[in-house]
């Protein structure tokens, strides 16, 4: 993500000079270590270098706020259990005057942001993600945090969640979507609401947290939206960068059920028609919001008619 692209949108302002400053303060041992910007940002942190071998992430805005303390508390119980490399926080910074939340430090993690370029085959890197997801659903979920505003309600109900937005956004764009099918999916989802037992979740899987190394996945990184709830919000990266062979690889590989599948392509719908009908900037390694809703539509169609 641009740094222009998140200060135009009124994101809090870091730099090097801030970053350098609350470390120097607060982790004195790590002072004289270079600092500099990241190549490739995400949108609800600010990442900088640190050294060679660790990453300074604070929080972009008060929604993001809480994702420090909850990665700090919950990545080091998680990452045992789960087959990829996954973000080992080394210290949580405290707000400062001049720096308003929590922010973390962590280790480096090698690897590159998965591009279609950069993956040898993308029908087992479908696989592969797979089994990262399912290994995480897997682990024991006791007192982990619920869907909530700390992860923008990631594995809550999408349909009481962001339903009537999804709506609002078809409404938006008219003509430029199928409205008839489109609220059939939202439909679909409403139908299928998700029973069984809580587990864990990324909330976020996407091109961006995605590492590759040596054309294998081989990391996921921030987990700023995980939580426990439903797994559904976990499955819209098969439209956002699976399509054809590797779709279907991903989706026999995940094994979930049709309901399931049926809230992810809502979760997914939603999400698609709001960055539309905004113009908001997407990730030039995704498919385009009109392609996910074609792939979309086109799924539901053939599932239901």
């Amino acid at each position: 993500m641009l740094r222009s692209d998140k200060l135009k949108a009124g994101k809090f302002p870091v730099g090097v000079d801030l970053v350098r400053s609350l470390v120097a303060r607060q982790f004195p041992h790590y002072a004289g270590l270079d600092v500099q910007e990241v190549e490739s940002d995400g949108w609800d942190n600010w990442t900088f270098r640190l050294g060679d071998r660790m990453k300074v992430r604070l929080p972009s805005a008060e929604g993001y706020a809480g994702q420090a303390t909850k990665e700090f508390r919950w990545l080091p119980m998680l990452a045992p259990y789960l087959p990829l490399a996954v973000p080992r926080p080394l210290a949580l910074g405290e707000p400062y005057a001049d720096y308003p939340w929590h922010w973390t430090i962590y280790d480096w993690m090698t690897g590159e942001p998965v591009r279609r370029d950069n993956v040898s085959d993308l029908n087992t890197f479908a696989r592969d993600l797979a089994g990262f997801l399912k290994a995480l659903q897997r682990i024991d979920s006791t007192d982990g945090p619920a869907a909530g505003p700390h992860n923008f309600f990631r594995g809550g109900d999408v349909i009481d969640v962001y339903g009537a937005e999804a709506r609002q956004a078809f409404d938006r764009l008219g003509d430029r979507i199928e409205q008839r099918t489109a609220l059939a999916v939202l439909d679909a989802a409403e139908a299928a609401p998700f029973s069984g037992v809580p587990c864990w979740l990324h909330g976020d899987i996407a091109v961006g947290n995605l590492l590759v190394t040596e054309g294998r996945l081989s990391g996921v990184i921030d987990f700023g939206t995980f939580g426990v709830g439903d797994p559904a919000c976990d499955l819209v990266i098969a439209w956002l960068l699976f399509g054809g062979e590797s779709r279907a690889a991903f989706r026999d590989a995940m094994d979930a059920d049709a309901g399931c599948w049926a809230r992810a392509r809502a979760w997914a719908l939603w999400k698609a028609a709001l960055v539309l009908s905004s113009g908001a900037p997407t990730h030039p390694d995704e498919f385009s919001p009109a392609e996910v809703i074609t792939a979309l539509l086109d799924d539901h169609r053939a599932l239901y008619g």
